[in-house]
């Protein structure tokens, strides 16, 4: 490393970077949700289209040996910050147009490719830049800012954005505003980060001939083979597929139902108050669900974690059946999607740590990108069809499907490989 290198604390950049990372995700998958059902887009086009635009997260897999292999990672994430500023700024002026749903969907679309990109950079960068105890050291750290991310995006700015539909009676104006503030963030994040950034030593080591020499033996078809060679693959794939299944379809439309008008079957809250329930209360609430999940992994093991775990994940759905049914007050809602929210932190902490586990060996950082990606295709497809079902079955019976749908998940925990103990496996 260089002596801008050594002498730069990571404190001064990993925090924001991984900050930055959490924003655009939290936009392009739930934020979207919620203000294009303000801007009343039905329930299955939204949907639909914003679990297809996901797709992204599912190929990113493909194009990171290209970056890299191209450039530096210094580069990549400077360009994709200051892209994202554009796209988060036309974002916020197509919500004013009379098509702003297509127009909106392409630059959401275009963000995720450039959001999915910075991932793979930030993820590089972190490797290059902090030696390995450091890198031991800052992985909660740059967890925590993500999840700061989560909250500020579905919490504070959601909130923001119920406060002045309310004041300015302008739900368009509302938005722009909103998401004009993220742009902001990207625009001062960006200069941030070009001042401040170090440059590691690695980073140079990309000459035109070493480009060709890597990306001719980049070896793509062996590390397919050796993910789908492992034992019990099969009975892997559907547990990946399937643990989240009726999970998957209940956070897309979870949303849509809290903010749907009562005569539509929804709860019909303020986005005020969806802010605060969902986006603050629950997002604290999964958050800590996710500590206490590698806490108890880390001291019983994965193996006696799993079932438990998975129960953890998707008993609470129930709760959203009671409220389809009883439709409770607010002060009850609160408690209920909280621990819903807990519930699914703690669940998808032990999902997370199994696709670690299966990730063993020569390519493991391939291994794990291709679980990712497939862990993402298990939430755009059921996803992508929610809104459908939803709409045909009404929320009442959509919920009580969603636990049915959690049956097949749960039930491939019996089948899949997995050692008596796998302790310190987080």
């Amino acid at each position: 490393m260089t002596n801008k290198t050594r002498s730069l604390s990571p404190w001064l950049y990993i925090p924001t970077l991984y900050f930055a990372e959490g924003i655009p995700y939290m936009i392009i998958n739930a934020v979207s949700v919620i203000f294009y059902k303000k801007l009343g887009v039905d329930n299955t086009q939204i949907a639909f289209w914003t679990s297809l635009i996901s797709f992204p997260w599912i190929l990113k897999m493909f194009w990171s040996p290209f970056v890299d292999i191209y450039s530096t990672k210094r580069k990549w994430l400077l360009t994709t910050q200051i892209i994202m500023f554009f796209c988060l700024s036309f974002l916020a002026l197509s919500l004013h147009l009379s098509n702003f749903f297509f127009i909106s969907l392409v630059i959401l679309t275009i963000a995720a490719f450039i959001s999915a990109t910075y991932d793979i950079a930030t993820d590089g960068f972190y490797m290059l830049a902090l030696h390995p105890e450091q890198q031991a050291f800052f992985v909660g750290i740059r967890s925590l800012f993500y999840r700061l991310a989560i909250l500020f995006s579905t919490g504070f700015l959601v909130f923001l954005a119920g406060y002045l539909e309310e004041s300015t009676q302008n739900i368009p104006f509302s938005w722009s505003i909103v998401i004009g503030i993220a742009a902001v963030i990207f625009a001062l994040l960006f200069v941030f980060h070009l001042v401040i950034l170090p440059t590691p030593e690695s980073n140079y080591n990309n000459s035109e001939s070493t480009t060709r020499t890597k990306i001719n033996n980049i070896p793509f078809l062996r590390i397919i083979r050796s993910y789908v060679g492992q034992p019990k693959i099969l009975i892997i794939l559907a547990f990946i597929l399937l643990y989240r299944f009726g999970e998957a379809m209940l956070v897309k439309i979870a949303s849509l139902f809290l903010l749907d008008k009562p005569e539509l079957g929804g709860l019909g809250l303020s986005t005020q108050e969806f802010g605060l329930v969902y986006g603050t209360f629950g997002v604290i609430s999964l958050i800590c669900g996710g500590i206490l999940g590698g806490l108890l992994i880390a001291k019983f093991g994965l193996k006696k974690c799993l079932l438990p775990m998975a129960l953890a994940l998707n008993l609470p759905d129930i709760f959203y059946v009671y409220i389809a049914y009883a439709k409770p007050p607010i002060k009850f809602i609160y408690p209920l999607v909280s621990l819903e929210q807990f519930g699914y932190g703690v669940g998808f902490t032990a999902f997370t740590v199994y696709l670690m586990y299966i990730s063993q060996g020569e390519y493991k950082t391939s291994h794990f990108a291709i679980s990712t990606g497939l862990m993402a295709l298990g939430l755009m497809i059921p996803g992508a069809i929610s809104g459908a079902i939803q709409q045909s079955l009404g929320y009442p019976l959509f919920f009580v499907l969603v636990c049915l749908l959690t049956i097949p998940g749960m039930l491939t925990i019996f089948f899949i490989p997995l050692e008596p103990e796998n302790k310190g496996v987080i």
